[in-house]
């Protein structure tokens, strides 16, 4: 490579997102370091398509047939990416200019990083994440706090070794949308590499494509955290946590009725029955996971697991 071209390509996945798309670019026209921009459209239906035509940054824009959510969508960018990082960019934030200067450099300082995960801020300043922590009963939650390592990136605004991502299998597309960042990070860490985090800002707009909270989010978010346990953490970990969602499913209807839509003994079934189906192919990739292992899964999970 020379010094002219780019070292990262900005992915920017997008559905609907007529409403802040052009405000994402702009910001991505101010960078101060070069990269090339590649906007992947999971189908909108909004007029996306011309404000992506009209930029005046000129994006390369691959448009999908269909929605395959946010997972699908970085899958499909990951085969279409031939600089040695990738940035995973939301459609609804915004980086401060020295977003990407400050990732890449980050990440040239850290040479066993895969990973480097920026701090998203929300319009009113409050700090989102500073990265991705990994809970006792494994969760993974932002930090909205800084720390010199993190166990995960925030898939809002991060960027990656390409050759690093592809080595450990890319990006989880069936997941469609939440813990796609959490198992890349996991799948990761198993490898040997580490994640950290930069000062780079970015302000977000926080579920401008999504909404938190909804049925669905309930539902990919309950799914997506169980299908990483089982690909991901110790076996005892990934059977403990799937019986207690089991069990506690099984006495809702004698608790009264829930409130929040992750308690709710539909959704909750749906769930469960969507993580059966996918059982066995997720058993494979356990494997497959195992064998691409540097590290055994009861270490990473005992040095990050509730911390």
């Amino acid at each position: 490579m020379t010094d002219a071209e780019p070292s990262t390509t900005v992915v920017v996945v997008t559905w609907r997102g007529a409403a802040h798309i052009t405000a994402c670019l702009d910001a991505l026209a101010a960078q101060s370091r070069p990269h090339r921009t590649l906007v992947v459209d999971n189908a909108s239906d909004d007029g996306t398509a011309a404000l992506l035509a009209a930029h005046p940054s000129k994006p390369a824009v691959l448009r999908l047939r269909r929605n395959t959510g946010y997972a699908g969508a970085m899958a499909a960018a990951l085969d279409k990416v031939d600089t040695p990082l990738m940035a995973w960019l939301n459609d609804d934030a915004a980086p401060a200019p020295k977003w990407l200067a400050t990732c890449e450099d980050t990440l040239g300082k850290a040479p066993l990083a895969a990973a480097v995960s920026a701090r998203l801020t929300l319009a009113d300043g409050t700090v989102q994440s500073t990265g991705v922590r990994l809970t006792a009963d494994g969760h993974g939650a932002d930090l909205p706090g800084s720390a010199d390592e993190v166990f995960g990136f925030c898939g809002g605004a991060a960027v990656l070794n390409v050759e690093a991502l592809r080595s450990v299998g890319g990006v989880p597309a069936s997941y469609f949308c939440y813990y796609e960042d959490t198992d890349t990070a996991w799948r990761l860490r198993l490898a040997g590499w580490d994640v950290v985090s930069a000062d780079a800002d970015v302000v977000h707009r926080h579920g401008a494509s999504t909404r938190p909270g909804s049925v669905r989010f309930h539902l990919w978010n309950e799914r997506n955290r169980l299908l990483t346990l089982l690909r991901c953490a110790p076996g005892q970990v990934a059977a403990r946590q799937l019986v207690k969602f089991a069990v506690l499913t099984l006495v809702l209807p004698l608790r009264g009725k829930a409130a929040a839509p992750n308690f709710r003994l539909g959704l909750r079934c749906r769930v469960l029955a969507a993580v059966a189906i996918r059982l066995p192919r997720t058993l494979v990739e356990r494997r497959a996971i195992g064998r691409r292992a540097a590290l055994g899964r009861g270490a990473v999970w005992e040095a990050w697991a509730g911390l």
